[in-house]
Order: structure tokens, then C-alpha cells, then sequence
């Protein structure tokens, strides 16, 4: 089973920045693609960005030239760099990872959520 634990939401003004991290923890044999979605106030959840275990990356249109999504993985860590952020970036953010157990299907994991509000 695998854990995952967000940090670095918080409350920033319109045009600040944030940086979110998210780390997977338990019995871990292959994470294959992590990545950040996010669920706005009267919202559904939608992608944000994610980044396979090679490194390709995949951005949201909203945030595209904005955010940047990264990962070590050495130590089952993605982090979220966020810059100038808006009102509309306003939500709670969630860690997701794809993980694969040899002969079993593909796991899908979440993490809580990490609040970040921008005020405008």
C-alpha cells in the first residue's frame, strides 16, 4: 500500500507563488505517473500538470508558462512550483500516483489535499 503526504499549501496574494511537494511512502516497487490535480470552490477535480518516471511532462491549459511540475525520483518526491498565481488557481491540490506491482493491474492513489487560496 502507498501513502502519499502533500506540504507547502497556504494562503498567498494574486501574483505570489507557492511551491507543493508530495512524497509516496509504503511498499513501493514501480511509480509510474504522478502528477497534481486540483478542485476550485463548486468545482470538479481537474489535471494540473504530471510527469511520468522518464520525466515528460503534461500541463493544464490554465497553467501552462506558469506552474512547473518536478520530480526526484530517488526519493518518490513531485513538487508543484507555482508563479503567478490568480484567484482562479484558488482550491485544494492533490497528489496522484500511478503504481505498478509486477503482474497487477495499475494502482491509483491519492493523496488528502492541500489547501492554497489566492487572493485577488
Amino acid at each position: 500500500h502507498v501513502q502519499l503526504a502533500e506540504s507547502g499549501g497556504g494562503l498567498v496574494q494574486a501574483g505570489g507563488s507557492l511551491r507543493l511537494s508530495c512524497t509516496a511512502s509504503g511498499v513501493i516497487y514501480t511509480m509510474k505517473t504522478m502528477g497534481w490535480y486540483r478542485q476550485g470552490p463548486g468545482k470538479q477535480r481537474g489535471l494540473v500538470a504530471t510527469i511520468t518516471s522518464t520525466g515528460s511532462t503534461f500541463y493544464g491549459d490554465s497553467v501552462k508558462g506558469r506552474f512547473t511540475i518536478s520530480r526526484d525520483n530517488a526519493k518518490n518526491t513531485i513538487s508543484l512550483q507555482m508563479n503567478s498565481l490568480k484567484a482562479e488557481d484558488t482550491g485544494v491540490y492533490y497528489c496522484n500516483a500511478q503504481h505498478l506491482l509486477p503482474g497487477m493491474p495499475m494502482d491509483d492513489y491519492w493523496g488528502q489535499g492541500t489547501q492554497v487560496t489566492v487572493s485577488s
